[in-house]
């Protein structure tokens, strides 16, 4: 049971902090309990400390250096360019955050901040994130425990 509980709280840390590599810990936890259980686990850490990554970007244009940033034409642009991509296209966004969610490229850090700030909405980042999250971390508990599984 202790494992199950640090393996929320380190991918909830690792989800903030991405030097923490839940993907390793993730494969060390799959050889004492089942991956699906460890995937899940991980999957929904992740989802919580990335919850804050998308507040973060939503609330972002509050913070003064930000707004003049974004004040900037350069800025501006790349800013309505990704506006432009995801705003009524939530198949494409569903997509992408899915993509970054799974395969972690983009990175799922920046994608969930820009998911903030993009307003995208709060399911569709929740849901994506949660499958592609899972989806990849199964996949690596699977291949730790095929591995584990062999060095017996």
């Amino acid at each position: 049971m202790k494992l199950l509980v640090g393996t929320f709280f380190f991918s909830f840390g690792s989800a903030l902090l991405p030097l923490l590599n839940a993907e390793a810990y993730v494969a060390v936890a799959a050889n004492s309990h089942p991956a699906v259980l460890i995937a899940l686990i991980a999957a929904v850490g992740q989802m919580v400390g990335k919850i804050l990554w998308y507040y973060a970007g939503a609330n972002a244009e509050k913070l003064p250096w930000l707004h003049r940033k974004m004040d900037q034409p350069k800025a501006r642009a790349n800013m309505e360019k990704w506006q432009a991509r995801t705003q009524g296209r939530p198949w494409f966004t569903a997509l992408l955050l899915f993509a970054s969610a799974s395969l972690g490229f983009p990175p799922y850090a920046v994608m969930a901040a820009l998911a903030g700030v993009l307003r995208v909405n709060l399911m569709v980042f929740l849901v994506t994130g949660l499958v592609g999250r899972f989806l990849r971390f199964w996949v690596v508990a699977a291949a730790a425990t095929s591995v584990f599984d062999l060095v017996r």
